[in-house]
């Protein structure tokens, strides 16, 4: 069933544009997923989604997809990067499952990407548009119209601005600037597992943790692939370098860090690097019948791994309100924005806390983060992320939309 003449202009063909863009097709509106670059792809390293994602993979048709290209870990343990102690560990199995009734799963982001847009292809409301970068939107009372950056124009019934932390469409809309910089930077790597020499935990999620620094593994795609992050504070953050100096800056950072660690490093591929930014929380991200999505909205540091999360959510949430709003996008705009703004902001506020005062604590701050941590019970560690895991309940189901 089409609900409008137009279709809706989606930016941004991501993890969260193309989950809008399915939730919408599934509701019978019309969608053209607008991509600059020559193919729909994203970058092609891990991702962990936590259990709130999976009633969202429900409503999108997705999740037993999603579950047979996944791996559920064992865990999620958080170890010193000095004496590889514990600090902290929280089982994901039987009983984490049996709490949250989901799982926490492990799974290479192309292979998401890959699940969400063959649904959106067998989807005849959906129209793929590579080669097709925003420039300037207009909104015209009745209707949007897009400008390119090759300088066509595309209309539409409304935009959906899904376009990334350095979204072309919020910057239209609000004019602020560049993201909030950290000081952080970031390495990937994927090595197959069998190259993996280091005493490692293959089936777990596993962050070791320093002074400023901490290093991140997993397996991906059926154990055969293995996950490397490496992050760290440096005054360098904003600058390009060469790989001769990435590892020496590697070198110093990491030097009185554990072995494992030093073993993980010497795996990195560091032709690249990514500076670690975010943007402070905001109470409302539309404009008559423009909103936006994901990282555009309400961009997030890395600490609880649910950038993609809330980037789903907001997905199933705004076409839920479109829905419920019967062509009042404005409306269904404004209430996607009450029904969303308080969680995603205490994502990106309890991440930020995280970062600074419980990863990359120092000196006797860190003695006492590590004796806290490691206090606490598995029932204490399930509340403690209840708030979040426990899920987002989707418009129809709590009347946010009234």
């Amino acid at each position: 069933m089409t609900r409008n003449n137009d279709p809706i202009l989606v930016v941004g063909g991501g993890l969260g544009g193309a989950s809008i863009s399915l939730a919408l097709a599934r509701k019978g509106f019309r969608v053209r997923l607008l991509e600059q670059a020559p193919e729909f792809g994203v970058i092609g390293y891990g991702i962990q989604l936590g259990p709130n994602v999976f009633p969202m993979f429900d409503r999108l048709g997705v999740a037993d997809a999603v579950l047979g290209q996944a791996i559920v870990p064992d865990a999620l343990r958080m170890i010193d990067s000095v004496d590889g102690g514990l600090i902290m560990k929280i089982p994901t199995g039987a009983s984490f499952q049996q709490r949250f009734k989901r799982p926490y799963i492990l799974i290479h982001r192309v292979d998401l990407h890959r699940i969400l847009l063959d649904a959106c292809a067998k989807e005849a409301n959906v129209e793929l548009m590579p080669l097709t970068g925003a420039e300037y939107f207009e909104d015209q009372g009745d209707h949007v119209r897009l400008r390119t950056t090759d300088n066509r124009t595309i209309e539409g019934a409304a935009l959906i601005g899904a376009d990334g932390l350095r979204s072309t469409i919020r910057q239209q809309m609000f004019d602020e600037g560049e993201p909030r910089m950290i000081g952080y930077v970031a390495h990937r790597t994927i090595v197959p597992m069998a190259e993996v020499r280091a005493d490692v935990h293959r089936n777990e999620m596993v962050m070791w943790s320093g002074p400023g620094f901490h290093i991140i593994t997993y397996p991906l795609r059926r154990h055969t692939l293995f996950n490397i992050v490496a992050v760290f504070r440096t005054s360098t953050y904003a600058e390009r370098g060469d790989t001769a100096g990435y590892r020496a800056e590697l070198d110093h950072t990491y030097r009185n860090s554990h072995p494992t660690m030093k073993a993980l490093l010497a795996m990195m591929d560091l032709d690249r690097r990514w500076a670690i930014s975010d943007r402070d929380p905001i109470r409302h991200w539309s404009k008559g019948r423009v909103t936006l999505l994901g990282d555009a909205a309400h961009p997030t540091l890395q600490s609880l791994a649910q950038g993609a999360c809330m980037a789903i959510e907001d997905a199933v949430c705004l076409a839920a309100m479109i829905e419920l709003a019967e062509g009042d996008f404005s409306e269904a705009f404004r209430r996607y924005e009450r029904a969303r703004y308080l969680r995603t902001a205490r994502v990106q506020y309890e991440s930020r806390y995280l970062w600074d005062n419980f990863y990359h604590v120092e000196g006797i701050e860190r003695e006492v983060m590590r004796q806290s941590a490691s206090a606490r019970s598995e029932q204490d560690v399930f509340d403690c992320v209840a708030w979040l895991y426990d899920g987002f309940p989707l418009p129809a189901q709590t009347g946010a939309a009234a």
